[in-house]
């Protein structure tokens, strides 16, 4: 189950069933079924303060992912704090939406065991989630 939920922020403008059967399309292209799936749209306030508080970084970002998936099936909690999507859409020059997609899917790509912790794997990350996008 696929559910969005909002903290300190209203529900994006997001074809929500349209999202869902994607989401389980992108994690079929990996073999993976999909099972809980909670996104969080949050403020950066939150997104800072649940950063400091599970993961000990005190900077904002865009996403967090929890993973708490299983060898065949992905699910997790994903925070996803719209001011700072709407930023990088901003400074990407890119519509606010469609940085959203790209962050949406990101969290999804972390809950197949994709990482982004170095410039090679970032790489591979973005060429994922390009990937990605053209499914949806």
């Amino acid at each position: 189950m696929i559910q969005f939920v909002t903290e300190q922020v209203s529900m994006p403008d997001l074809d929500t069933s349209k999202v869902q059967r994607w989401i389980h399309r992108v994690a079929a292209e990996y073999h993976l079924a999909v099972g809980d799936i909670t996104y969080i749209f949050c403020s950066d306030d939150r997104i800072l303060e649940v950063n400091r508080q599970f993961l000990g970084h005190d900077y904002y970002t865009d996403v967090i992912t929890f993973d708490y998936s299983t060898a065949q099936c992905v699910s997790g909690d994903i925070y996803i704090s719209l001011e700072t999507v709407l930023s990088n859409a901003e400074k990407e020059s890119v519509e606010f939406l469609d940085e959203l997609h790209r962050i949406i899917i990101h969290g999804v790509l972390h809950l197949t065991g994709q990482e982004d912790k170095t410039p090679e794997t970032r790489e591979e990350m973005t060429r994922k989630e390009n990937a990605a996008l053209r499914l949806l």
